[in-house]
């Protein structure tokens, strides 16, 4: 099954027309602190990627703090990593899409 994506554009847009987000970035704790993607309407997570990793390793279903009634945009720096935890949510029935490019497209694209 393949993951939906979605372009720094389209994620820009959806900011600007007030949509409610939750944006699931599963870099170290300490890149996020420096810098993520934030917004009044934005629901901003920041869960290791090692800890998702570890669901499909202990066999678990679900992270308690991660909606599954809600679309969760996935990011990490360049794209990759959230696409190996957008794979593992979406196995366990989350709503996933992921960032093409990661945080350093969108950086780029909202400079």
């Amino acid at each position: 099954m393949t993951v939906k994506t979605i372009s720094p554009e389209e994620l820009y847009r959806k900011i600007n027309g007030q949509e409610k987000l939750v944006v699931l970035d599963v870099r170290a704790e300490e890149k996020y602190n420096a810098d993520h993607i934030d917004g009044v309407n934005i629901e901003s997570l920041n869960i290791n990627k090692a800890e998702i990793f570890k669901l499909e390793e202990n066999d678990q279903s679900n992270i308690d703090s991660l909606p599954k009634d809600k679309e969760i945009i996935v990011t990490c720096t360049t794209g990759n990593s959230a696409t190996k935890c957008a794979n593992i949510l979406s196995e366990r029935y989350y709503d996933v899409v992921i960032l093409q490019g990661g945080i350093t497209a969108w950086k780029e694209f909202i400079k």
